[in-house]
C-alpha cells in the first residue's frame, strides 16, 4: 500500500507542520460476538492546527472501507482521499476539524483490535495492541509518537460487557442490548499509548493511596482484570501487593505523582509481547495468569515485568521520545529500573542475578548479529521500529544504564530523572535532553557525558575483558591487568571500539571446606587495551579471578587458563549467587564463540547444573544446554550428548526434592531431552498414572509438555491428542494440541503445519507460533530440509501480503536452523545476494538468521577440534 510505512522525514516534516489540540473516538463493537462479521465502525474527530495555511499533509488510517471524510465541514469523496493507508488532507486552514467514519477489522494477529473467542464458553473478548504504528487500524490518526494530543474514548458494546480504556468511565448509558461507555478525556500522550479493552472480563479492585508534599492525597483506583475461565486461577492479591510496591518506589524516587489518574492491569489472550504500557490501561500477556504449578522465576518474572511497564508511566508516557531513533529513552530505562525497583522494594531479591543471566544474554547474542546497531539507532521508518523492540534496545541500553549509575551516581541518576520529568512532563525528547540534565546533577559536565554517550550510546558491538596475572615465585600476585578486545570474534565483522569501564575485579579462593568464596575486590576504571588494578599485589593468587564481578558493566567476561581449569572441576562451589550466574553467563558465551567446546559446555552443566541454587539460572541453564546440543556440538557426538543430557535430567528429577520448584524444572527438561524407549515409556506412565515420583503433580501444562515429547517421538497418535484437547478445551490448549500436531515425526504433519502457515492468512498469531514451534525439532532434519527452497522462494511474498507481526513469525520461525550445513548457508547467502531490493526490515531478519546458522556452524568446527 503506498505510504503504509511511515518514514521517519515525512512524519518530521508533519511534525512541523502540524500541531494536535484532540480526538474524539467512538467505537462500535457490538458486530464482536456475531463470528461473521468482520469489521466495526470508527468514527474519529481530530482538531488540529496547521502553521502554513493553505499546505497539503495527510492522515493515516488502515481500514476495509472508508464511509466518509469530511475536512472543516466539507465533504471528501473517500475513493479519490483515501488510498487504503493514508487520507489526503489538502488545502489546509489555520485551525482544522477532520471527521472519518470506517469501517475498521478485527484482528487475529494481535495488531489493531484483537478480538478472540473463548473455547471454554464462547465469550469474545478484545483489546488493542498498537507500538509502533498500529492505531491507525482501530481509527484515523497522526501515528507518530511527537503528535501528541489529549483523547476522549466512547465505546459501544454489548450491554453484558466491561470496557476499558486510559481514561476513567466518565458514565454509561444502555440502548437495548447495548451500552456506551464514555470516558475521561486523557492527558496528552501518543497514538501508540491509547487503548481499549472490551469484553466479560473477571476484574478485581484495590487502590493505592499516598501523601503529597503539598498535603493533599493523591488516591490511585487498582484494576486487575482478565477472562472469566481463567478466574479461579488469577491471584490477584499478588499482583497487587507488586503494584502497590512499585507505585509507592517511583513515588519515592521520581517525586512526580503519577499522572494518569487509575492504574488498570488487564491481562488478554493471544498478545504477541509481554505487556504494554498504556497509561491508566496497562495489557499484558495472560500466560502470566498461572494455571498450572510454575517456578518461583516465572512470578519474579511476572513481577519484573510490571515493574517495567510501570516505571514507563514515566519514562515514555509522561515523557515520550520523538521519534522511534531514540527508543531506548523509554525502554532501556524501563528495563533498568523494573530490575532496580525489583531488587529494592519487593520480596524477589534475584533480580539483578536474572538479569545478568538472562537479559543480558539476549543483548550479547543481538549485539554480535551483523544488523548491531548503536543504543539510539538509525530508524528510518516504522518497519525498522519494529524491529528495534531487541535486545540492544532494552537489556544492553539497561546494562548501559547500570554502568550509568555508577558513572554518575545514584543519587545523581535520580535527581536528574526528576528534573528531566519536571522539565518535559507531557512533551517529548532527545538524547540530549536527558544528557544535559545527568551533566549537571552527577557534576560531571556536558562534555564528559557527551563522551560517556559517544562510547556507550552511539557506538554497536560488545567488548571483551580478560585478566592478565603475572605472579611471583611464592604465587603471589605482581600485577593483574584487564586486557580489552576490540576485535570480534567473526573476522568478517568489523572492529569493535574501546569503551571506558567502571568494573570489579574479584579474586575467589578455595576454602577448607571446598567453596569459591571472594577473598578480595577492586574497582578501577577499564580505559584502552590494557589496564592494570592496583590494590592487587601481594594477594595470593586466587582460584578464579572474574572480571566484572558485581555485573558493573556490560562485556564478555574471559578467563585466565588457570580460572577456567578451576571452572571445570568446581564451578558449582562458588558461593555467591550472582558471580555463579556470571560465571555460567561467560561459559555461554565462550561456548557460542566457538572458544569453549561445546561438549565442554555440556559437561559442565552435567556436573554442576544439579548443584545450582537459583530456580531462574537452572531454567536457562537447560534452555542453553539444548540449544548447544541441537546446533552447537558436532554431529556425531549429538546422540552421546542425548543420551548424557537425559540421564542427568531423570537423576537430577529423583534427587530433587518433593514438590520443589527444582522438580518441576528438572521434569520439563526429562521431557525435553527424553531418549529411548525406557524414558518414553516413563512419561507415558507419568500421564497414564501408572508411574510416580513423589511430589511431583503431573499438572495439565505438565501434562502437554509430557504429550508434546511423545508427539515428537512418534508416540502419540492423532486420536489421543485430540483426547487431551478435549480434557483441556481452553486457548492454551488448543495452541499446545496444535503444536504437538506439528511435532509428530511425518511428512504429513510438517506438510499441515507448513501449509496452515505458509498458504493462508486465516491463523490468528498464537497458533502461528504453535505451528512453527512444533514443526522444527531437532531429531527431525530429514523431514523438513525439503523446506529451504519453499521458505526462501515465499520470502518476499509473506512479508508482502501478511501484517508485519505474522511475517516476522515465518520468517523466524520457518527458518531451516537446524539444517546447519554448508549448502543451508549457502542457500542463504544467495538469497541475500539475488534479492538486494527487498525490504531492509526482511534482510535484517535473514541476516540475523544467517548469522545464527554459521556461528553454529563455527561452534560444531571447534568441538570437533
Amino acid at each position: 500500500m503506498p505510504g503504509k510505512n511511515l518514514s521517519r522525514d515525512e512524519a518530521q516534516q508533519r511534525a512541523g507542520l502540524l500541531s494536535v489540540d484532540g480526538y474524539e473516538i467512538h467505537l462500535d463493537v457490538t458486530s464482536a460476538p456475531d463470528a461473521t462479521a468482520s469489521t466495526f465502525v470508527s468514527t474519529t474527530t481530530v482538531r488540529f492546527r496547521c502553521a502554513e495555511p493553505g499546505a497539503a499533509s495527510f492522515a493515516d488510517l488502515l481500514a476495509p472501507r472508508v464511509r466518509e471524510v469530511t475536512l472543516n465541514g466539507r465533504a471528501l469523496d473517500p475513493a479519490a482521499a483515501y488510498d487504503g493507508a493514508r487520507v489526503a488532507l489538502a488545502d489546509l486552514a489555520a485551525e482544522n476539524v477532520l471527521v472519518v467514519v470506517a469501517d475498521c477489522a478485527y484482528s487475529r494477529t494481535g495488531e489493531g483490535l484483537h478480538r478472540f473467542v473463548d473455547p471454554v464458553d464462547g465469550e469474545t473478548y478484545l483489546y488493542t495492541h498498537y507500538e509502533p504504528a498500529e492505531a491507525r487500524r482501530v481509527y484515523a490518526n497522526f501515528e507518530q509518537p511527537d503528535l501528541k494530543a489529549p483523547y476522549r474514548f466512547t465505546v459501544t458494546a454489548p450491554a453484558g460487557w466491561d470496557v476499558y480504556s486510559n481514561g476513567a468511565e466518565e458514565s454509561s448509558t444502555v440502548d437495548g442490548d447495548a451500552r456506551t461507555w464514555r470516558f475521561l478525556e486523557t492527558k496528552p500522550i501518543s497514538t501508540y499509548l491509547t487503548a481499549v479493552v472490551a469484553g466479560p472480563y473477571h476484574v478485581a479492585r484495590d487502590h493505592w493511596s499516598r501523601e503529597l508534599p503539598d498535603g493533599s492525597t493523591l488516591e490511585i483506583p487498582l484494576a486487575a482484570t482478565c477472562r472469566k475461565s481463567l478466574a479461579p486461577y488469577f491471584d490477584a492479591e499478588e499482583i497487587f501487593t507488586v503494584t502497590k510496591q512499585g507505585l509507592d518506589f517511583f513515588h519515592e524516587e521520581f517525586q512526580y505523582p503519577y499522572p494518569f489518574g487509575k492504574y488498570d492491569q488487564c491481562f488478554v489472550p493471544e498478545y504477541n509481547i509481554g505487556a504494554m504500557e498504556n497509561p491508566g490501561c496497562v495489557t499484558f500477556k495472560e500466560d502470566f495468569v498461572f494455571r498450572s504449578k510454575v517456578t518461583e522465576a516465572a512470578y519474579e518474572a511476572r513481577a519484573n515485568v510490571i515493574l517495567h511497564e510501570m516505571a514507563h508511566m514515566w519514562f515514555g508516557d509522561l515523557v515520550t521520545m520523538k521519534w522511534w531513533d531514540d527508543l531506548w529513552l523509554k525502554e532501556s530505562f524501563a528495563d533498568f529500573m523494573g530490575s532496580f525497583a525489583q531488587q529494592e522494594a519487593t520480596k524477589y531479591q534475584a533480580a539483578w542475578v536474572t538479569f545478568a543471566n538472562q537479559r543480558k544474554a539476549w543483548a550479547y547474542r543481538q549485539d554480535q548479529y551483523p544488523t548491531t546497531h548503536p543504543i539510539t539507532a538509525d530508524i528510518r521508518d516504522v518497519e525498522d521500529a519494529k524491529l528495534n523492540f531487541d535486545g540492544i534496545t532494552y537489556a544492553k541500553g539497561a546494562s548501559v544504564l547500570k554502568q550509568l549509575v555508577a558513572y554518575a551516581g545514584r543519587d545523581a541518576f535520580f535527581e536528574g530523572a526528576r528534573r528531566y520529568f519536571q522539565q518535559h512532563a507531557f512533551g517529548n525528547t532527545v538524547l540530549g535532553d536527558l544528557l544535559e540534565v545527568l551533566a549537571v546533577t552527577s557534576g560531571r559536565g556536558e562534555q564528559a557525558m557527551r563522551d560517556w554517550a559517544a562510547a556507550w550510546l552511539q557506538t554497536a558491538g560488545v567488548n571483551a575483558l580478560t585478566p592478565e596475572l603475572t605472579c611471583d615465585a611464592e604465587g603471589r600476585i605482581t600485577e593483574l591487568a584487564v586486557l580489552q578486545d576490540g576485535t570480534p570474534d567473526d573476522s568478517a565483522a568489523a572492529p569493535r571500539d574501546l569503551r571506558p569501564h567502571r568494573i570489579a575485579v574479584g579474586l575467589y579462593s578455595r576454602e577448607s571446606d571446598g567453596a569459591l568464596r571472594r577473598t578480595a575486590r577492586v574497582e578501577l576504571d577499564v580505559t584502552g587495551a590494557r589496564t592494570v588494578a592496583t590494590g592487587l599485589a601481594g594477594q595470593p593468587r586466587p582460584a578464579l579471578v572474574l572480571v566484572n564481578d558485581d555485573d558493573l558493566t556490560y562485556c564478555k567476561i574471559r578467563f585466565d587458563a588457570d580460572s577456567l581449569a578451576t571452572l571445570r572441576t568446581s564451578l558449582g562451589a562458588i558461593e555467591e549467587p550472582l558471580a555463579r550466574a556470571l560465571t555460567w553467563s561467560a561459559c555461554w558465551n565462550l561456548t557460542r564463540d566457538g572458544l569453549l567446546p561445546a561438549r565442554d559446555y555440556l559437561a559442565l552443566v552435567l556436573r554442576f547444573a544439579g548443584q545450582e541454587s537459583d530456580i531462574g539460572v537452572l531454567q536457562s541453564l537447560h534452555t542453553q544446554a539444548k540449544g548447544a546440543l541441537e546446533v552447537f556440538v558436532d554431529p556425531a557426538y549429538r546422540a552421546e550428548g542425548a543420551r548424557l543430557l537425559a540421564e542427568c535430567a531423570l537423576r537430577e528429577l529423583r534427587a530433587a526434592n518433593p514438590g520443589s520448584d527444582h522438580q518441576l524444572a528438572w521434569a520439563r527438561f526429562f521431557a525435553a531431552t527424553a531418549h529411548g524407549a525406557e524414558d518414553f515409556g516413563l512419561l507415558e506412565g507419568l500421564l497414564a498414572g501408572t508411574a510416580r515420583i513423589d511430589g511431583l503433580e503431573v499438572d495439565q501444562d505438565l501434562r502437554w509438555s509430557l504429550w508434546i515429547a511423545l508427539a515428537a517421538a512418534g508416540r502419540a497418535t492423532v486420536a489421543e491428542l485430540d483426547a487431551e484437547l478435549k480434557r483441556d478445551n481452553t486457548a492454551s490448549g488448543g495452541q499446545k494440541a496444535t503444536q504437538a500436531l506439528a511435532a509428530r515425526p511425518t511428512a504429513e504433519a510438517k506438510a499441515a503445519a507448513w501449509s496452515a502457515v505458509a498458504d493462508s492468512d486465516q491463523l490468528p498469531n498464537a497458533m502461528v507460533g504453535a505451528q512453527t514451534a512444533g514443526f522444527a525439532q531437532a531429531g527431525q532434519r530429514e523431514l523438513t530440509a525439503p523446506y529451504t527452497a519453499r521458505y526462501f522462494e515465499l520470502l518476499e511474498t509473506i512479508w508482502a501480503e501478511r501484517s508485519i507481526e505474522i511475517a516476522i513469525r515465518f520468517v523466524g520461525g520457518f527458518f531451516p536452523r537446524l539444517q546447519t550445513d554448508r549448502a543451508t548457508l549457502e542457500a542463504t547467502d544467495a538469497w541475500l545476494a539475488g534479492h538486494p531490493a527487498a525490504a531492509p526490515a526482511l534482510r535484517r531478519l535473514v541476516l540475523e538468521c544467517r548469522d545464527e546458522l554459521a556461528r553454529a556452524l563455527r561452534a560444531q568446527a571447534a568441538d570437533r577440534g
